[in-house]
């Protein structure tokens, strides 16, 4: 990587019609890097029924370039789980500090289906799915003790041989924790999204890529546009 202060990357000429192909090739060389240990954390926005916004980061676990839209995952009955559901309007942000590339984006989310909701479920390492069944995530708890004293409880719902925090676990657990009915993912398709590279002397590169998904006669198509940084 060049140093910042001679860092020379612009936006392609002429800008690509859909963005997010631009989107998917940052987020693939900012996972190659190696240089953050989350290059897929994503800042999310969401506003509730009094038009307070809050700002937490998330893990972007899906971008599909041919419909424009982001996936993530989260405790229904989160805080956050509750604000998505009242207001589906949210805004996220990519920053890759070692690229010196930014990606905002808005729109609006929708529940995952429960089969999409399902297999990614069963992905996730088995510690990470008895979390979801024992925290009531948001919620005040007790004690730190008092949380690990519901994830022990959860692990012998399922028979599973949990020793606690920091004790060596099995790799393997072969029983199937399936997923609790609280827990699931968004789809965020995304009508505005802005792509920013750092320029010397503070010149930064940008565009705007904008759509009506609203509209049914407008297919859905992009207009684009540079910005002044």
């Amino acid at each position: 990587m060049k140093p910042k202060s001679y860092w020379t990357e612009t936006l392609p000429e002429p800008l690509p019609a859909n963005p997010f192909g631009l989107v998917a090739d940052w987020l693939a060389e900012a996972t190659a890097d190696g240089a953050q240990p989350n290059p897929n954390a994503m800042v999310l926005a969401t506003v509730d029924s009094r038009g307070r916004p809050s700002a937490r980061v998330v893990l972007c676990k899906g971008i599909e370039i041919a419909t424009g839209a982001i996936l993530f995952y989260t405790n229904y009955a989160s805080r956050k789980g509750r604000e998505l559901d009242g207001n589906p309007r949210v805004a996220v942000v990519f920053h890759w500090d070692q690229r010196h590339r930014q990606v905002r984006a808005e729109g609006e989310v929708r529940r995952l289906t429960d089969a999409e909701n399902d297999a990614y479920f069963l992905s996730r390492p088995w510690q990470s799915r008895l979390g979801a069944w024992a925290s009531a995530q948001s919620q005040p708890v007790e004690s730190r003790a008092a949380l690990n004293a519901a994830v022990a409880a959860t692990a012998r719902r399922f028979n599973i041989a949990y020793a606690g925090p920091g004790a060596e676990e099995p790799a393997d657990v072969d029983v199937v924790v399936p997923r609790p009915p609280h827990w699931g993912g968004f789809r965020l398709s995304v009508d505005a999204i802005e792509l920013w590279v750092e320029g010397e002397f503070r010149v930064h590169d940008r565009a705007v890529w904008t759509r009506d998904l609203s509209d049914p006669s407008s297919g859905a198509a992009w207009k684009v546009t540079r910005l002044q940084p």
